[in-house]
């Protein structure tokens, strides 16, 4: 078993930043493909980013490229999305989420709690 604990949501003005973070325990001694997904209310729950074991690989929806980063940090156990540029749109509850499948699989087992983004316009 994982668990995922989000954490680094909050309320933000339109064009600000916020930095998510994802902490992993349990099962952690193999990397997981890890994956951001976030749920607007009364919307369905959509991928956000993607990034491979190891880093090197990183994929994102096209509503955030050029504006959100994903990293990770083995050591640590820990993801992040970086977000700029923010938009009102971009508000959602942002969830943490962890595959043992290959990069690129749409598929996860692991989901955390997730943490809230609220934008002002």
């Amino acid at each position: 078993q994982v668990q995922l604990v989000e954490s680094g949501g909050g309320l933000v003005q339109a064009g600000g930043s916020l930095r998510l973070s994802c902490a992993a325990s349990g099962r952690t001694s193999s990397p997981y493909v890890m994956g951001w997904f976030r749920q607007a209310p009364g919307k369905d729950r959509n991928f956000v980013s993607a990034v491979s074991r190891d880093g090197g690989m990183t994929y994102y929806a096209d509503s955030v490229k050029g504006r959100f980063t994903i990293s990770r940090d083995n050591a640590k156990n820990t993801v992040y999305l970086q977000m700029n540029s923010l938009k009102p749109e971009d508000a959602a509850v942002y969830y943490c989420a962890a595959s043992h499948l290959p990069f690129g699989s749409t598929s996860y087992t692991y989901w955390g709690q997730g943490t809230q983004v609220t934008v002002s316009s």
